[in-house]
């Protein structure tokens, strides 16, 4: 007895550890996500539920706050409570893989924790207010493309049910020895989807019609400068308190920095130019006169220019986060207020949610604003480039470059993410990266890329999230069959 108990609890330390690697941080292991809930799910299965059950919801804890330390997430009280309950959600498939399984044939007990996975992963999605920034383990696997071609059809969820899967299926073997059939239909099912993603990477469109982007941020003395002035209380209220005309004025030589950047960029060939997210920063009363200059500049080179703008009001709610795109006419083609300001660390309102899109001879342009792109349900849309200004941290910024990847791949278009501080670059509707940018590693900040103007349909981006809400009802069919058979027992 000794023994099997130490071995169980050796179980959850293998299980733990490698969960601490698959959150998707700095140090993520790809394979440690498929690995984890293989332990884990052994550790529930052999021993006592609710004991078994409670050591599983600590662990899941403790890799959220891990992931909160190794991505340096500006820790504040939301954002602890918010990481708490993403932890308790993703326990939800162990309690119904230890309450539904053993009372269930073979194929529910091998098909209940994926499903459960994926519907607890899309559940968080929708009703967090983190989107996929946790808890979702597709961007995990941002190394094999050709896997991650299936979340053209099921969303980032799918990629949480084969992981799941394969979790059951070891734990079926592991428990009762050889099982060809079981072992050979997740291989068959797994070889599949890997044939089908390679043959969607080799035969997609080649040399079809691009068109040149340049991304810009701040030069970095530029921004260094303008922190020398502002100081360390860079936060709305504490700049709007501070004197005004030195504040005006160190944002304007930082602003006619972007200007400077932009045109270079269109005298180089660049058709359109994006800012990263905030570039621009306007005390209240300088917003037309500023954009007026850019309307200027974008008439001038003939390009197309969004920019991104931070006003600062002297008001609650002190702030608005907002990007602007104008033609080469001149013409004011959107304005966008971030849908998703980050919970905890951005306190102005969002933005109404809707995602502009507009037809230009590059093909449809949309955009959305950072943190924004961690939610499946705004970026679906009906677009062949996808604009992304957005703000990072260096220990987050390959991190959330790579979640917002998935979106190309599920949404079939484009996308080019300009990123202050963190990684900018330019993917393809494959999710192959055209070109990469790390912020920390010069003193310039203008990146080109050759855009594909030609996006196209993904059945994801046309019938939703059908897969989660499949799982979810499959496993809501499940737990009423293990309820009613326990019933039929009792009586």
């Amino acid at each position: 007895m000794v023994k099997r108990l130490d071995r169980r609890w050796l179980w959850l330390a293998a299980g733990t550890l490698l969960w601490l690697f698959s959150v998707h941080g700095r140090f993520d292991v790809p394979v440690a996500a498929w690995l984890s809930p293989v332990f884990l799910l052994r550790f529930v299965r052999t021993g006592p539920a609710l004991t078994g059950l409670l050591a599983v919801w600590a662990a899941s804890v403790v890799s959220g706050l891990f992931w909160l330390v190794e991505t340096a997430v500006p820790v504040a009280p939301l954002v602890v409570v918010g990481i708490i309950a993403l932890g308790t959600l993703t326990v939800v498939p162990y309690v119904v893989d230890r309450l539904v399984t053993p009372r269930a044939g073979p194929l529910t007990g091998l098909l209940a924790f994926p499903a459960a996975s994926a519907a607890c992963a899309f559940l968080m999605t929708v009703l967090s207010p983190f989107g996929t920034a946790f808890g979702v383990p597709a961007a995990t696997q941002h190394g094999n493309l050709a896997l991650l071609q299936v979340v053209a059809v099921t969303g980032p969820y799918g990629i949480g049910f084969l992981i799941g899967w394969f979790a059951t299926v070891v734990n079926h073997v592991w428990a009762r020895g050889a099982a060809k059939r079981v072992v050979g239909s997740y291989a068959a099912v797994l070889l599949v989807l890997l044939l089908a993603g390679g043959a969607r990477l080799a035969f997609a469109p080649v040399g079809e019609p691009s068109v040149r982007v340049a991304g810009i941020s701040p030069d970095t003395s530029v921004t260094r400068e303008l922190r020398g002035v502002i100081g360390d209380d860079f936060t709305a209220r504490g700049v709007v308190e501070q004197d005004r005309q030195a504040v005006r004025a160190a944002f304007a030589k930082a602003n006619d920095n972007l200007l400077t950047r932009t045109r270079e960029a269109a005298q180089a060939g660049a058709r359109i130019v994006i800012w990263s997210e905030q570039a621009a920063n306007l005390l209240e009363g300088d917003e037309e006169a500023f954009l007026g200059r850019v309307t200027a500049l974008a008439r001038e080179q003939r390009i197309y220019v969004q920019a991104a703008v931070y006003h600062f009001l002297p008001a609650e709610p002190y702030a608005a986060n907002r990007t602007y795109l104008f033609g080469p006419d001149g013409a004011r083609l959107w304005r966008y207020d971030k849908s998703h300001p980050i919970p905890g660390l951005e306190s102005y309102p969002a933005g109404p949610g809707v995602v502009p899109v507009v037809d230009t001879p590059y093909g449809r342009l949309a955009t959305v604003t950072c943190f924004d792109a961690d939610f499946p349900e705004l970026m679906r849309v009906d677009a062949d480039i996808m604009i992304v200004p957005a703000r990072d941290w260096a220990e987050i910024g390959p991190v959330h470059s790579q979640k917002a990847n998935l979106r190309s791949i599920e949404n079939g278009y484009a996308m080019i993410r300009q990123a202050e501080f963190g990684v900018s670059g330019a993917f393809d509707a494959r999710g192959r990266s055209l070109t990469m940018h790390d912020h920390g590693g010069s003193e310039r900040h203008v990146v080109f890329s050759d855009v594909p103007t030609g996006g196209g349909a993904t059945p994801y981006r046309l019938i939703g999230d059908v897969f989660a809400w499949a799982c979810l009802a499959g496993v809501a069919v499940m737990i009423a069959l293990a309820v009613r058979k326990r019933r039929v027992r009792t009586q």
